[in-house]
């Protein structure tokens, strides 16, 4: 698997605005995100292969896959993950944008950190969702503190 190196709304709800039409065009775009602190990388491998069926099955296209590796997985500075950002904010402005996670904990152990992570990506204008069918999207406005899409 391709991944970016350094040293996500798989639900009903994220999918929402494809069904609804809403003045967003094309399908909504994945950016897949996870980290690793290990060397062995076949569970890694496991979880963006499951992010990239799980996109695939909702019909969504994939931007690209990050991963933050080592320390840059473990503290709360996350080169990767500012990078998925980045790719993410000018795309959001043409269409839905969902930050995929295998599960909540792949943004963070620590509730603060993932909220905060969360926070960010609602502040880009996306969604963060996981493969088992979790979304923040209707917390969005509360994350972003710009209201809703």
């Amino acid at each position: 698997m391709d991944t970016k190196a350094s040293s996500a709304c798989g639900t009903a709800d994220c999918n929402e605005n494809t069904r609804t039409g809403t003045a967003r065009t094309g399908p909504p775009l994945a950016f897949i995100y996870d980290r690793s602190a290990t060397r062995s990388h076949s569970l890694l491998d496991l979880r963006l292969v499951g992010c990239q069926n799980y996109a695939t099955r909702w019909g969504w296209e994939v931007a690209g896959t990050w991963v933050d590796f080592g320390d840059h997985a473990i503290g709360v500075q996350r080169p990767r993950f500012h990078d998925l950002l980045d790719a993410m904010r000018p795309q959001a402005e043409r269409r839905k944008v969902i930050c995929l996670v295998h599960n909540w904990g792949r943004l963070a152990q620590a509730d603060e950190v993932r909220l905060r992570q969360q926070e960010l990506v609602a502040q880009t204008g996306g969604c963060t969702a996981t493969t088992f069918d979790e979304s923040d999207e209707r917390r969005r406005a509360v994350l972003s503190g710009v209201g809703c899409w």
